[in-house]
């Protein structure tokens, strides 16, 4: 999710007292639940080809090794899917055969989960529109087990077109709505247009061959202040856009089966100097981010999740086959599309993926289908906590002649950050799929003598969200509480946590709600507000969001 400085939401929070029957304990109050024991298993999907790029079956769990971070692990969890049937893994001799992934049953069918992330922001709209026809086109493709979701973003919020379904006719509808949108990519050709002539005119010299900018050179040592001030516009525009794709994958994060991510991506380039110096020289120095910087927390959390992603490339600003029209507004190279191609290389081969490009971007689905009818999947359990730290992971199998597809690594995010992104999920969707209702009213705003909008806010803790425990001679619960707020460009504030220690002489009606009573602080243009209440032992979440009131003068 984007932050720029500029137009950032500045918010604190000041809790007022809660409900007279639940009283807050004093901060310093050590935990009431103790340690609480986090039992995770981090699945790994794996291809495994000949040399004629044949699947191989009938494979054993000792065929493979699979090191984390350069230590072998054991595989605890193996099964092979083929031709969508996941096979039991055979027994060595003298073991017990390992356990398959819980959503994959011996003989039974192994459904695919695909989440469409759509972008608007880059793609010109009628090429957009002819890879969403082709995948409305190709939904037979989908079998019984199968589900689908497709989201849009326009470069500010995500809009859920469909949650979760196998109707092919909902789906259809949701293709159809994605295909009226607007897309954005004549926005991005004229703001690479604008960025050429600038160089273009700077580059220009007069009388003794001086150039009319006396700082534009093309060196190989820098970027001149054109070429700096776009490749930032970019950078910021693409790091909104992985950041949308990350929220997008959170927001829809614990479907069953295989988890696939179709992701239309419409001209995100892999290397921006190189985009914006063609066949020039390109600067020794890294003045802008680019690459891996963009692209990594997207794999990360892809890998984290366990999403493969297969990138589809969606013709957009800087591709030859943006546009049919030759005298079209658009710049493009080949340059320009080897990196946005190198952009979808790195993230299909990240996460075990492959890229649909050319003529495979109208067959993405079909292509997809097929590529995922075959596939061991293993699993083992880490035995750190949560680190936030990305984990090298690496498969390989024990017979020659045999190559290995699989993702690369894994982010292994901690509760907090992990609650967090679930939370930033839910102020771009509104909500968060799976979380509980958390009621919530807003005051009326009043405007402070700093230029500060205060809002009164009064929440209603579902008694189904608190894990209780008797605490000297009271019922207790511990709660971790985030609020974010966001204007309507989708710039979002900081989201702070606020541990919630409450205290009650009588537990709540089951069914019922806890009042909690506290104000906010705003500072800036925001107009949307999201809270989060999270129970860090039971995992539940409750959310609730609500369009920030016109203050009083």
């Amino acid at each position: 999710m984007r932050r720029f400085q500029a137009l950032l939401p500045s918010l604190c929070l000041a809790l007022a007292a809660p409900a007279a029957a639940w009283q807050a304990p004093p901060a310093e109050t050590p935990s009431i639940y103790g340690e609480v024991i986090d039992v995770r298993v981090v699945n790994v999907e794996v291809v495994v080809t000949d040399r004629q790029g044949n699947r191989v079956p009938d494979l054993k769990p000792g065929d493979f090794r699979l090191t984390v971070d350069g230590k072998e692990v054991p595989i605890e969890y193996f099964t092979e899917v083929r031709s969508g049937q996941s096979v039991a893994a055979p027994a060595a001799e003298g073991e017990a055969a390992p356990a398959g992934p819980p959503s994959a049953t011996p003989g039974g069918a192994v459904g695919t989960s695909y989440l469409v992330f759509v972008d608007d922001f880059f793609p010109v709209e009628f090429r957009r529109n002819e890879v969403l026809k082709s995948l409305k086109d190709q939904l037979a493709q989908l079998r019984p087990e199968d589900r689908m979701a497709i989201v849009a973003w326009d470069g500010g919020r995500i809009s859920v077109l469909s949650n979760w379904s196998g109707s092919q006719n909902q789906l259809a509808r949701a293709f159809d709505m994605a295909m009226g949108r607007k897309a954005r990519g004549l926005d991005r050709a004229n703001e690479l247009r604008s960025f050429r002539n600038d160089v273009a005119f700077s580059s220009q010299t007069v009388g003794d061959n001086t150039p009319l900018d006396t700082f534009s050179r093309m060196d190989s040592s820098s970027l001149n202040g054109s070429e700096v001030a776009y490749a930032d516009t970019l950078a910021r525009q693409i790091e909104g856009a992985t950041s949308a794709v990350v929220s997008a994958m959170r927001g829809f994060a614990n479907p069953p089966g295989r988890k696939v991510l179709l992701l239309l991506s419409g001209g995100w380039p892999y290397s921006i100097v190189s985009f914006i110096r063609g066949n020039g020289p390109i600067p020794t120095s890294r003045q802008v981010p680019d690459g891996e910087q963009l692209l990594r927390p997207l794999a990360n959390t892809a890998n984290l999740l366990g999403y493969t992603i297969y990138p589809v490339d969606v013709p957009g600003v800087g591709t030859a086959t943006a546009t049919p029209e030759a005298d079209a507004p658009f710049a493009f190279s080949s340059f320009g599309e080897q990196e946005i191609e190198g952009t979808l290389r790195f993230l299909a081969q990240e996460t075990g993926g492959t890229p649909l490009v050319n003529n495979n971007r109208s067959v993405a689905l079909a292509k997809t289908s097929e590529d995922l009818s075959s596939y061991y999947w293993l699993g083992f359990s880490p035995t750190w906590k949560g680190d936030d730290k990305r984990h090298k992971v690496d498969v390989k199998v024990t017979r020659p002649g045999l190559e290995v597809r699989s993702r690369t690594g894994f982010l292994d995010l901690s509760k907090k950050a992990g609650v967090s992104m679930m939370a930033e999920s839910a102020l771009l969707f509104g909500g968060f799929p799976g979380s509980l209702e958390l009621p919530m009213r807003l005051g009326t705003p009043v405007k402070t003598k700093r230029g500060t909008i205060e809002i009164p806010v009064t929440l209603g803790l579902p008694a189904s969200l608190l894990t209780l425990v008797p605490n000297e001679g009271k019922i207790a619960a511990e709660l971790e509480l985030r609020v974010a707020a966001s204007d309507e460009n989708g710039n979002s504030s900081e989201m702070p946590v606020i541990p919630l220690k409450l205290a009650s002489d009588k537990p709540p009606k089951a069914g019922g709600f806890v009042r909690y009573d506290t104000k906010i602080t705003l500072k800036g243009k925001a107009d949307n507000l999201v809270v989060a209440v999270y129970d860090p032992v039971s995992g539940k979440i409750a959310t609730a969001q609500a369009k920030v009131p016109v203050p009083t003068p």
